[in-house]
């Protein structure tokens, strides 16, 4: 089997849409047979393409009306600040995200919280009090028309 063709790619993008779709659903959308399909799904997860599948939350039924990426500077670039910083934040339920990122700043984290008091008091809770934070930025999210995560 290819490693990566376009009916791998057609299986890769109906399951990012429904992962719990049928494989009679899943071989019909892509054009294979039943068995065919669960071979090559097989594959991908055996290969570690596939590594997982999720259930896509509903935030406002979670009682999440709040979602920021917050991107944060620490004041010394050493290993052991990051470490010390991915290690904090690890504990933060509130950190959906955290990525090291290159530019002006380390890290670009997505926040999620119930509401705008909530967030606050993460920010000066959480991380206005870890002495790696040299800089804090909020960028509140108003509305999300894309978005592929699962």
């Amino acid at each position: 089997m290819a490693k990566n063709d376009q009916i791998n790619d057609s299986i890769l993008r109906e399951l990012s849409r429904d992962g719990r779709i049928s494989n009679l659903d899943l071989a019909e959308r892509v054009g294979l047979s039943p068995s065919a399909c669960l071979r090559r799904v097989q594959e991908l997860e055996r290969r570690g393409v596939i590594s997982g599948y999720r259930a896509v939350l509903d935030r406002g039924k979670r009682g999440i009306g709040f979602v920021a990426y917050v991107t944060v500077g620490l004041n010394q670039h050493t290993k052991a600040a990051q470490e010390a910083f991915e290690q904090a934040i690890s504990r933060a339920p509130e950190v959906i995200e955290c990525h090291n990122i290159t530019g002006a700043v380390e890290y670009l984290l997505r926040v999620e919280a119930t509401d705008l008091v909530a967030y606050k008091t993460f920010h000066t809770d959480v991380l206005g009090i870890l002495p790696q934070v040299h800089s804090i930025t909020s960028y509140v999210v108003m509305g999300s028309p894309k978005d592929e995560r699962s």
